[in-house]
């Protein structure tokens, strides 16, 4: 008998969880939309992968059937997800009144607690304040000479190899540039690939969070753990021997930490931040660079009305051969249209998580206090009624547009008091995407994987290994440069006839 009671009891308490699992308390009209099962929710449909350009199936599942705000679980933790260009707008312009900066756990563990995506008020102020130093105008005005100098190098690199790897390559290539300018790390004289520690964590990073050997979750920890054991070597190597004059991020920090109980910037804040500095510029940069190269191989007429632009630009110079210089590089409004078109197509931020402070109240919808939103900057990316042809590459459609900041339409950096600061670290970056759109390349799809914003493609040499050939490739590849790469182009063509002849 009492066990018959017992067993009910228990039947009717599982049963009442289940129904407040799929039945949260509110204060008002949930957005519709499913919790999923319980303790998962619907975590594994959510990280499926998918190899389209398209919005994620899973957000285009429950648009179609919810609409444009609905409520899901992911990761145990109760989420409502917007494909609302006014509630986005909304969001990031209350964060720190009614959101803040939040992540699943699962994030903040890859991460580290003190990253600055997860810190509020008063210390985020302080680090974006650190980051805008780094990466304000003045400084992006000292980078370009340099950035200009290595998509050179790299360009000719790129020439001498049958193929390449085109994400690998220009990941590569802005790893080395930031690692430079943050750190002075160079690779060749260090006993340790730090970069290799990172493409291991990448690879795991949009995963389940199954933290058991073997897994991709697990890789992706294991990849930080060895990147910051580098990065604190590195810091404890310049603390033992620091320079005489500040020259990267490293001494700025260092100086900070000096301060001691007169700062708030601790060591494992300031490790945290450089973590997240590297990943945010190579990252997406080359995710940008990959698919700028791939959707002008696409479209001819893009390709050549940017050539005319950087012809036009070389044809005002004359003789003179100073370098790309800051005038040119504002100068460029083609480009940039060609840039913020990548960047919307390639949507390298799925999504951008905040946490509600308290009821939020939103065009008959109640947000309970605590609850996780994620904007979802694809969905309005690509949503027809505010992109004619969304799927098509049109740079023309930003004429006339100034994006100095997010805007109700296009987000790809987030918005609000956190815009600034990551838009400034794509910008230490943006010099080769302005210099390298326009380079006449011949590029193939890797035939094994589907184009989507994270594949990988191939530039290709496809003509014979006479002398004749070979250098009409080269040619090929560098034509539409400004003239310091045709003077290098020339150079490098006798340079390997030379070798041909074994002078070289």
């Amino acid at each position: 008998m009492w066990a018959l009671f017992f067993g009910a009891l228990i039947i009717i308490s599982i049963a009442h969880w289940v129904y407040r699992w799929r039945n949260p308390i509110c204060n008002g009209t949930l957005p519709p939309g499913s919790m999923g099962l319980p303790f998962i929710g619907e975590t594994l449909q959510f990280f499926a992968p998918d190899t389209s350009c398209d919005i994620h199936p899973f957000v285009r599942a429950r648009m179609k059937r919810y609409g444009p705000i609905f409520r899901t679980n992911l990761v145990g933790r109760p989420v409502v997800v917007s494909t609302d260009p006014d509630l986005n707008y909304f969001i990031f312009q209350q964060e720190g009144k009614l959101f803040q900066s939040w992540y699943p756990d699962t994030f903040t563990e890859i991460f580290g607690r003190q990253n600055v995506g997860s810190l509020h008020g008063f210390m985020y102020k302080y680090l974006k304040n650190m980051m805008l130093n780094l990466f304000g105008p003045e400084s992006l005005k000292k980078m370009l000479p340099e950035v200009e100098q290595t998509a050179s190098k790299r360009l000719q690199l790129w020439s001498r190899q049958e193929s390449v790897e085109l994400k690998e390559a220009t990941a590569t290539m802005i790893f080395d540039l930031t690692a430079k300018k943050l750190i002075s790390y160079d690779q060749e004289n260090s006993p340790e690939n730090l970069r290799d520690n990172f493409v291991a964590f990448i690879q795991g990073l949009i995963s389940f969070p199954l933290d058991i050997p073997g897994t991709a979750y697990h890789e992706c920890l294991q990849g930080r753990k060895r990147a910051m054991r580098m990065l604190k070597n590195l810091l404890q190597e310049r603390r033992a021997n620091p320079r005489k004059h500040e020259s990267d991020f490293f001494d700025f920090m260092l100086e900070e930490l000096r301060k001691g109980k007169k700062t708030i910037l601790t060591e494992e804040i300031a490790l945290d931040l450089m973590f997240v500095l590297l990943f945010a510029s190579f990252e997406t940069t080359s995710l940008a660079l990959t698919s700028a190269v791939k959707f002008l191989s696409d479209n001819p007429l893009v390709l050549n009305k940017l050539t005319e632009e950087h012809e036009t630009i070389l044809r005002n110079r004359g003789n003179a051969n100073p370098g790309l210089t800051w005038k040119e590089y504002k100068s460029m409004k083609f480009t940039f249209q060609v840039i913020n078109e990548t960047v919307r197509l390639a949507n390298i931020v799925p999504g951008i998580f905040r946490k509600t402070l308290g009821d939020i109240h939103f065009k008959g919808y109640t947000i309970p206090a605590g609850w996780a939103v994620m904007v979802c900057p694809p969905a309005v990316h690509l949503n027809p009624a505010k992109y004619d042809d969304p799927l098509a590459f049109n740079p023309w459609r930003w004429k006339g547009t100034e994006v100095n900041g997010a805007s109700k339409n296009f987000m790809a950096f987030g918005g609000g008091m956190r815009f600034l600061c990551w838009n400034r670290v794509y910008q230490g970056a943006d010099g080769c995407i302005s210099t390298l759109p326009g380079h006449k390349v011949q590029v193939e799809t890797n035939q094994r994987r589907k184009y989507c914003s994270n594949s990988w493609f191939t530039i290709s040499k496809r003509l014979s290994h006479s002398a004749h050939g070979e250098r009409q490739y080269i040619t090929t590849l560098h034509k539409h440069l400004p003239e310091r790469f045709k003077l290098r182009t020339r150079i490098l063509s006798i340079d390997r006839q030379s070798m041909r002849e074994g002078h070289g």
